[in-house]
Parts: C-alpha cells; structure tokens; sequence
C-alpha cells in the first residue's frame, strides 16, 4: 500500500465546520460590500481607500482559509486591518463630534453597513471566537506594515492628484507636520488594538474551553505560535 508524504510533514488538518461557516460568512459579507459599493457609486477609484482594500484583505484570507490552512498570523493581520476600518470609521469619520467627521449621503446604505460594521464585526467574531489560534505578540508590530505602506501610498499619491482619501491623512489641510502627528497616533492605536486581538484570543482560549479549536489545528496553522 502506498503511503503519502506531505511536503510540510504534516497532515492537514480538517476544518470543525463551524470554523468553515464563519469564514465563509465573512468572506462573503466582504465581497458582497465591495460589489454594493461598486454598483452605488460606479466608480473603480474606491479602491484607493483603506476600508475597500482591508475587505479585499479580509475577503480572500477567510476565502482561502476555508479551504486550506492559513497562517494565525496572516489571518490575524487580516482581521486587525478589518478592526481598523470599523473602529476608524465609527469612532472618527462617523463622529459628529470628531475632528475628522466626514457627512456621508451613504451612510445607511448596504455597502456601508457591509463593509463598515458586519464585516468587521464577524471578522472579530471569528478571530476570537471561532479561529483563537494562538499568535505571538510581536505580530501586533509586523502587522503594521500594512497600515503604514498604505500612509506612504495615499501620501504619494496625494502629490499628483492634489486628494487624499481621509481627512486625517490631507497634507492641504493639516500640514505634513500635522499629518504625521495624526500617523504616529494611529499608530501607537493600532498597534495596541493589535494586542488587543492577540490578548483576547488568549483569555478566551484559555476561560472558554468549549469554543477552542484543537491544538492541532493551531500548530498546522501556526508553527511558530504561542502554546
């Protein structure tokens, strides 16, 4: 009888179909925000924003860990970058009474809601919840890279177009010096929600023994991950 040898070493791993369904659900709330998104505006720039990019992000991570493994941390970075678009927005730009308000005619739109809210939200769910594979903490600072390539992007891109995609991140209006104030604050944010994340994964595995995903599981994932 012939045996076969996977190139990792390992067998891989059978996803609980719970885990399968959340992914699933969050990929699709994603796609079906983007294409909303898409129909109600008709314009392809929107891809230059960070709430349309993460969900491209978030979308075919959970997408693909449905059917494959994917790297705790790679599924980790995902979902903080899903954070920021839902925490951003309802904390600043839906504000009122933030610095950084934007009036949005869309706001109680499908894509709004999808994109800004239920995305963010199962993305989270299934993070903490359902996935819980544990990650290092240093993960919260290589996560950053992301957010921080997208700062140098819209900067750039501001020099030619004369528009930038949030009002924080307008040079017009705030200065450079200003613009980088806001950065690093959003930043050091960011990278304390990423901890967050990490922590909260923690504690739920560790007090919530009915949801937690079998170590197996985690070390397939997650070689370098914490035990």
């Amino acid at each position: 009888m012939a045996i076969t040898v996977f190139p990792t070493g390992r067998i891989p791993a059978r996803f609980p179909p719970m885990t399968v369904v959340f992914r699933a659900l969050t990929a699709l709330s994603a796609v079906a925000g983007i294409v909303a998104l898409l129909l109600y505006t008709h314009d392809g720039t929107v891809f230059v924003y960070f709430t349309v990019q993460s969900s491209v992000i978030i979308a075919a991570v959970c997408a693909l860990a449905t059917a494959r493994p994917v790297p705790a941390w790679v599924r980790g970075g995902a979902t903080l970058f899903s954070c920021i678009t839902g925490s951003v927005y309802h904390t600043l730009l839906a504000n009122p009474s933030s610095p950084f308000f934007m009036a949005d005619n869309g706001r109680n739109t499908v894509h709004n809601l999808l994109l800004h809210t239920v995305t963010p939200l199962l993305a989270a769910v299934t993070w903490l919840l359902v996935d819980r594979a544990p990650v290092r903490w240093w993960y919260a600072g290589v996560w950053l890279g992301y957010p921080l390539a997208y700062l140098v992007f819209a900067l750039i891109r501001g020099l030619f177009v004369h528009e930038y995609p949030y009002p924080f991140l307008d040079v017009d209006e705030l200065g450079y010096g200003g613009v980088t104030i806001t950065s690093l604050g959003f930043t050091v944010a960011f990278f304390l929600l990423g901890l967050l994340l990490i922590g909260l994964g923690a504690l739920v595995r560790r007090f919530l023994p009915w949801a937690e995903v079998s170590d197996q599981h985690a070390r397939v994932e997650d070689p370098a991950g914490v035990q």
